[in-house]
């Protein structure tokens, strides 16, 4: 049982910013985007990606846009190493792109990392340094004095040892890592001193990263922190400020977000989280939060089916089914009644407008997903749905009471075999209910005649296996068919018809609903397809017939006044 905390967990204080101004912000451009998949991600797999996987990664990465990706820690291990002097001896780095290298701020690191970047055309080399008060006094065992002295040593040998390469463009980035937890000041003491022994200018910017090693607090607090830091640090033409958000919290996103309106421009983070514990920012949904917002996110996700696939296999992870934007089902609906706003925003949506369906706020054909899996059924599902899945598949539209009888059986179908009802399962449901039906009444053949009243017609059927051929007279081809069917002794009248065109050409066909009631007041539909839409409409009668067929009567064959009849050899409609 969870006690009171307060004795033991406290509240991060925000630093001292009354006039902050990043909640009156809103963001207008996509950021300068860093993928740490290869580094931050691959560390935080149960079994690290060997070369080839790491490869197919990182030309994945290079496909989405990314322009600057952290592809390793060379110092800490030879397959590092090695896969960064891959990359550049068989020139697989893209003109436009510039790799990253992690290193701690220690000269023997140091040496060997800058080693592992001879002869790139671009590199960034990343030196990281803990500098708050619990990782000063527990893990390093140093004073502030002494964690600055480190940091000053570092980037100066970095310099020195990065000028010896010029055929490199060399950049620098410096993270003080557990910045969240750091004394405001001292956290602008430890930038300022750094970018003064880089010399860093509007020509030759370092980048100040300041990461949520841990988050400690809400994501405001940590927007505060970076506009405090975009304030004060000195130099502010000369520095890219840049976050790199994990998600103890669960708010990574918010958090980069919010940061991004308090001065930062620079995100790094891995798609989909990964990373350590509870991973680092998601850059899919960060950059698909933007482009929802009318923001160009400048990274391509137009076939995010491929990057799940990518991602998968390279780390062996899986894509949760409810991730932003990727997962399985983050575009499906099961709710009845979002299944009916979903469809009636289909409906009323026009080509070329402005996206404005009820419960999707974004496009799944933007990420290159269709709309077959927007809704699926299942026992919570609704007749708008099941209508939904039934048009968008086979072309059946049907009439509004229709959709509620057909739901009543889909419902006592999921709710005796549970689970989900898949497109064609679906479609077999309503064959099985409507077009298969052909007991106690089948459809065999009919003839057409001019007749004072309008038509006559000659119904050819089977009543339980027996044929028979039933008259009637009416002002059309179904009404007549109908007072053929009352001879039955069931007495029918016609409550709703309806008939729409399914496919085009040669390929088209009629189909017609029909709601017949009896004399008591019971009503069913009826659906019949046909070529031939008098046909159609006739199949429909006689499907209705049969689901009315107890309270037609139609279970008592005495009760058929008429006598077996030859159908005509050149019976037509």
């Amino acid at each position: 049982m969870l006690t009171d905390p307060s004795h033991k967990y406290r509240p991060f204080p925000p630093p001292a910013l009354a006039d902050r101004q990043w909640p009156n912000r809103t963001i207008s451009q996509a950021p300068i985007w860093m993928s740490t998949d290869l580094r931050d991600g691959n560390q935080a797999l149960f079994e690290p990606m060997d070369a080839e996987r790491k490869l197919r990664l990182f030309r994945t990465l290079c496909g989405i846009g990314f322009k600057e990706i952290e592809v390793a820690f060379p110092s800490a291990s030879q397959t590092d190493f090695d896969f960064v002097r891959r990359l550049i001896d068989e020139a697989l780095i893209p003109d436009d792109v510039t790799i990253e290298v992690l290193s701690h701020a220690r000269e023997p690191l140091l040496r060997r990392t800058v080693e592992a970047l001879h002869g790139a055309r671009s590199a960034i080399v990343h030196i990281v340094n803990a500098t708050s008060q619990p990782f000063r006094e527990l893990v390093l065992g140093m004073s502030r004095a002494e964690v600055l002295a480190m940091a000053i040593d570092a980037v100066r040998l970095v310099k020195q040892l990065t000028a010896d390469q010029p055929q490199t463009h060399w950049r620098l980035q410096y993270s003080l890592e557990t910045f969240t937890a750091t004394e405001p000041d001292f956290a602008v003491e430890v930038c300022d001193a750094v970018s003064a022994a880089w010399g860093a200018t509007p020509d030759n910017k370092i980048i100040l990263n300041l990461p949520s090693s841990v988050e400690t607090a809400t994501p405001n607090v940590y927007a505060d922190q970076i506009e405090w830091m975009h304030r004060h640090i000195a130099r502010r033409d000369s520095v890219i400020l840049s976050v790199h958000p994990h998600n103890d919290r669960g708010t990574a996103v918010a958090a980069a977000e919010l940061a991004l309106m308090a001065g930062a421009e620079r995100v790094e983070g891995c798609l989909f989280g990964n990373g350590e514990r509870t991973g680092n920012v998601d850059l899919v949904t960060l950059a698909l939060n933007l482009y929802t917002q009318g923001v160009a996110p400048g990274l391509d996700f137009s076939d995010i089916q491929k990057v799940v696939g990518d991602f998968e296999a390279c780390t062996g992870l899986s894509v949760p089914p409810r991730q932003p934007y990727a997962g399985e089902l983050v575009f499906t609906a099961f709710s009845g009644s979002h299944q009916d706003a979903i469809k009636k925003g289909f409906a009323a949506r026009q080509p070329d407008s402005v996206w404005n369906v009820p419960y999707l706020p974004f496009d799944p054909a933007d990420v290159g997903r269709g709309y077959d899996a927007v809704i699926r059924i299942n026992s919570q599902s609704g007749k708008g749905g099941i209508a939904h899945l039934l048009e968008s598949h086979f072309g059946v539209v049907l009439p509004r009471r229709l959709q509620i009888e057909f739901s009543r059986v889909v419902q006592q179908h999921a709710d005796r075999h549970g689970g989900e009802i898949g497109a064609e399962a679906l479609w077999q449901l309503f064959a099985q209910t409507y077009l298969d039906v052909a007991k106690p009444l089948r459809y065999r053949c009919h003839q057409l005649f001019e007749h004072a009243q309008g038509q006559s017609i000659q119904l050819h059927i089977e009543w339980d296996g027996q044929p028979r051929t039933l008259t009637g007279v009416g002002n059309g081809p179904i009404a007549a068919a109908v007072q053929a069917l009352n001879c039955l002794d069931g007495s029918v009248s016609v409550r709703s018809y309806e008939e729409r065109s399914i496919g085009s050409g040669g390929d088209a066909q009629a189909c017609a609903f029909v709601e017949l009631a009896t004399a008591n007041g019971t009503t069913a539909y009826g659906v019949g397809m046909d070529a031939n839409i008098v046909s159609a409409s006739i199949k429909a009668l006689i499907s209705a017939c049969n689901r009315l067929a107890d309270d037609m009567g139609l279970c008592n064959l005495t009760k058929l006044n008429t006598s077996p009849a030859p159908i005509p050899a050149n019976s037509a409609s």
